[in-house]
């Protein structure tokens, strides 16, 4: 099993290589570093001062978990404390160095694409692929070095182990979640305040520099999209190994108490192979890196200026090889090639995902065209036709999904469920570049933009900009997918634990309770949403409102006299963002233990099925709907109907601004709540199932 810490080293070797690639590039000018430099303390200071929030809120959960060890009697509890607390750090850990990254890269992006597009692509995607290794990286190390600590140094069960590492998913969830949510309300703040008072309302350029919210807005790019996304894709990711592994050694056990092999589906697990199941994940995740490694590579050293064709190629070369390496590893350890079939299903999925996403979401594709078109009769059809196209948006998804799961369901069972998770999160190395490439372009346009660095530069990282939206708008699909295939494997993971606890679960319509989970879970992403938004909303009207006060006091639109003042709305937008984000982010943790103490176990399975649901849906349609509006703006923007200035490109900047806390809120903190919750519920489970039999 040397191949998994071997792979996770390479994967924080190749990160470091890309880093000194990146540093080594030229900043630009003066101008360029002082821009620069004030979005990357910005985006530090958001950052220290949502670390001090979460570490509360850290220290408090490992303390009830440690106190609990000593109220039951049990190491158990231990160990989930300890396994928490280094999902928590390894989640932070992971956004924060990818948001060091890309706030490095931003100014020599801009700075590279004066030699060539394909310099400037390079040292962006180089910067997204730190982020990516990273994260895969420091997931597979570890979820393979507590589980080895566990089973080996401690000498716990295989059961034991893995519903202890449940702790180290819900470190990765919790902060994931603060970290999207806060970031998403710092970030759209920013941005619809930048927009309607300078856009709308002053008619001046996107990044004009006289506009205060611009730094703000730059800010905003990196500490949601970059370090919220980065702590999303991570818990998905160990999310998906750890209930692989759980399912796995849950048969492990039946294996070894009956005497007898296991049936899973079209999978037969004996004594012989059942070890080998449990490290299964581990193996393909490891493999998965160095497929991801050679996809980066493609982009990276490559020399042709057709963008998007590199970023898809990159994808497409890490899936095939990816899909090759499974299948020898997995004939390899198991002799059974069923659970490479739901890897396959789940990889599968992914990537049709990604471009049904690209499809609903591109300038150059009809969905976004329409929207555009309807800007001809004002905001009010931009704004019913984008919600149309998310809606429509959702069949191919949720098709995917439920294709992925019945396939994978009938190759191996629950575990064929979980390791198709797997398989979909298995090229993370490389889709996560292809997205967190997308705002160190937009960072990059903009500094070009305030830098005032010439037509050339400004079309130059226009193009990347352009395919930045795409890529962005794709890995939030990606996202979105991965999501749902994990939050089904944690709740099969639930159904089985509370089996293996000795507690009978059956999610029986006929069960009043379970039909009460399933309404209040389907009512849970509504509330949510309602309360991200709502923040949003109340940020943003401060936004609006100090952006105009400067407008008007320091007369920026009519004299270079004064400065505005950027640190002032980036002060805001930190503020409302870390006061905002709690409520949504408890609502997530305490929900299913509320429900699971007062429903019991029947219920809380029905609040989980009920969540998954609606949240699923609601995550495709609010991503779709706002990455669709985004790009009708950006289609006429490039000319069409009037281009820059017209009353077409008004009023679809009217609905980018609604689509803002759709696509980059809302939407994407949904990801995180419905495996969050799952993931709560693994590990209170003993607590609800105590209570029920009282």
């Amino acid at each position: 099993m040397l191949s998994i810490p071997i792979g996770g080293i390479v994967a924080l070797l190749f990160a470091a290589v890309l880093y000194v690639k990146v540093k080594k590039q030229s900043p630009g000018n003066e101008k360029m570093q002082e821009l620069g430099k004030a979005i990357r303390e910005g985006a530090m200071a958001f950052l220290n001062s949502e670390y001090k929030v979460l570490l509360i809120f850290v220290a408090i959960v490992a303390a009830l978990l440690f106190i609990a060890s000593f109220i039951e009697g049990s190491n158990i509890q231990v160990g989930l404390s300890v396994a928490f607390i280094i999902g928590a750090l390894l989640s932070a850990l992971s956004g924060n160095i990818g948001m060091r990254m890309a706030t490095m890269a931003n100014s020599r992006t801009a700075e590279g694409t004066k030699n060539s597009l394909a310099k400037g692509l390079s040292i962006a995607f180089s910067s997204g692929a730190v982020m990516g290794m990273c994260v895969v990286g420091l997931g597979v190390l570890g979820v393979f070095s507590l589980f080895f600590l566990f089973t080996q140094l401690f000498s716990f069960d295989v059961v034991t182990s893995t519903n202890m590492l449940f702790g180290f998913g819900f470190g990765a969830s919790s902060i994931a979640l603060f970290a999207r949510v806060g970031g998403g309300i710092y970030t759209k703040a920013a941005d619809v305040g930048a927009d309607l008072v300078g856009k709308v309302e002053a008619g001046i350029p996107e990044d004009d520099p006289r506009n205060p919210a611009v730094i703000a807005d730059q800010v905003g790019d990196n500490v949601g999209d970059v370090a919220g996304m980065g702590a999303d894709l991570f818990e998905s990711y160990v999310d998906s190994l750890i209930a692989t592994m759980a399912l796995a050694a849950v048969t492990m056990a039946a294996i070894l108490q009956e005497g007898s092999s296991q049936t899973l589906g079209q999978l037969v697990l004996t004594a012989e192979n059942i070890t080998a199941a449990i490290w299964l994940p581990l193996v393909l995740a490891a493999l998965g890196i160095l497929s991801s490694v050679v996809g980066t590579l493609i982009v990276v050293a490559g020399k042709g200026t057709n963008i998007y064709g590199a970023l898809r190629n990159s994808l497409y070369v890490a899936a095939v090889i990816t899909a090759i390496l499974s299948a020898i590893a997995t004939w390899y350890l198991i002799n059974d090639l069923n659970p490479f079939y739901a890897i396959l299903s789940g990889l599968g999925a992914g990537l049709v995902i990604g471009f049904s996403t690209e499809y609903y979401t591109s300038e150059k594709r009809k969905p976004a065209q329409t929207i555009a078109d309807a800007s001809k009769t004002g905001p009010a059809t931009v704004i019913i036709q984008g919600l149309q196209v998310g809606m429509i948006s959702t069949i191919i998804p949720v098709i995917a999904v439920v294709a992925a799961m019945l396939l994978a369901y009938y190759f191996a069972d629950f575990y064929g469920v979980a390791i198709s998770a797997v398989g979909m999160l298995s090229i993370l190395g490389v889709s996560l570049a292809t997205d967190c490439y997308g705002p160190v372009a937009d960072n990059a346009q903009g500094i070009s933009e305030m830098a005032g660095m010439g037509k050339e530069v400004r079309e130059n990282t226009e193009k990347l900009d352009a395919v930045g939206n795409t890529t962005a708008a794709m890995g939030k699909g990606f996202a979105i997918g991965s999501a749902a295939i994990t939050a089904l494997a944690l709740i099969f993971t639930y159904i089985t634990t509370a089996d293996a606890m000795g507690y009978t679960l059956s999610l029986d319509l006929a069960d009043p309770n379970v039909v009460v989970g399933i309404f209040i879970g389907a009512m849970l992403p509504f509330v949510f949403t309602a309360l991200t938004m709502g923040a949003v909303g109340k940020a943003a009207y401060q936004m609006v409102e100090e952006v105009r006060r400067q407008f008007k006091e320091l007369g920026l639109l009519t004299s270079d006299k004064n400065k505005p003042d950027y640190k002032g709305c980036v002060a805001i937008s930190t503020k409302q963002a870390l006061r905002e984000m709690i409520l949504p982010s408890l609502l997530a943790v305490i929900s299913p233990i509320i429900v699971g103490i007062i429903l019991k176990p029947e219920g809380l399975g029905g609040l989980l099925v009920g969540s998954i649901a609606t949240g699923f849906l609601l995550a495709v349609f609010l991503a779709n709907s706002g990455g669709a509006w985004d790009n009708a703006k950006k289609y006429i923007e490039a000319g069409n109907l009037g281009g820059k200035g017209s009353a077409a490109h008004k009023a679809t900047v009217i609905g980018d601004t609604v689509g803002d806390p759709f696509k980059d809120t809302s939407g994407p903190s949904l990801n995180i709540l419905i495996k969050l919750m799952s993931i709560v519920s693994l590990v209170f489970l003993p607590l609800i199932i105590a209570v029920a039999s009282l």
